[in-house]
């Protein structure tokens, strides 16, 4: 009797600690630590206009680390001497490290097509990689910065005039 008795309190207290788990589990949601941010940028001139969207998505590993992923579109039409339109897209993967509240290190894998055409039925398209290295300052949900392309070759870049360029992230 007392084998049964010591039996049912043992499975009673695991049940009960399993119970707890589950709850505890239960409070917090994968979405809890998801982010949603990107860009918007629209740009008339004379004769020369572009749009660009750039949606991404973070998951916070910790207060320190993030991850995610990164969709850009860009449309370009240069109605100057040359007369052409270009799409550009791709995706980016990105690793984020927060060492303090105000001081972020970002890495990011770029996979852009380029897709050019001109008025003449002459156009492009090619694959364009970028390996960026950035440091950034946050404040709120902005974070503000310089990164640079370890990848990049003046010759055969023809989206980027330079290996430096400047970050602007907001996720929310």
């Amino acid at each position: 009797m007392r084998k049964i008795l010591i039996l049912h309190t043992f499975i009673f207290f695991v049940n009960l600690n399993l119970t707890g788990q589950n709850s505890d589990l239960e409070q917090h949601r994968f979405i809890d630590d998801v982010r949603f941010g990107g860009g918007i940028n629209i740009g008339v001139g004379n004769s020369y206009s572009t749009f660009s969207i750039s949606p991404s998505v973070l998951y916070d590993f910790s207060n320190e680390f993030s991850a995610g992923l990164s969709f850009k579109y860009v449309y370009v039409k240069n109605k100057s001497t040359i007369n052409s339109t270009t799409n550009i897209y791709g995706g980016s993967i990105l690793a984020l490290y927060k060492p303090m509240n105000t001081i972020q290190f970002s890495t990011e894998f770029e996979q852009l097509k380029i897709d050019q055409k001109y008025a003449s039925d002459f156009g492009f398209d090619l694959w364009q990689p970028a390996l960026y290295i950035g440091a950034e300052y946050v404040t709120g949900n902005i974070s503000m910065g310089l990164r640079y392309d370890v990848l990049f070759d003046k010759t055969t870049n023809v989206i980027y005039s330079s290996a430096l360029s400047p970050i602007f992230r907001v996720y929310f």
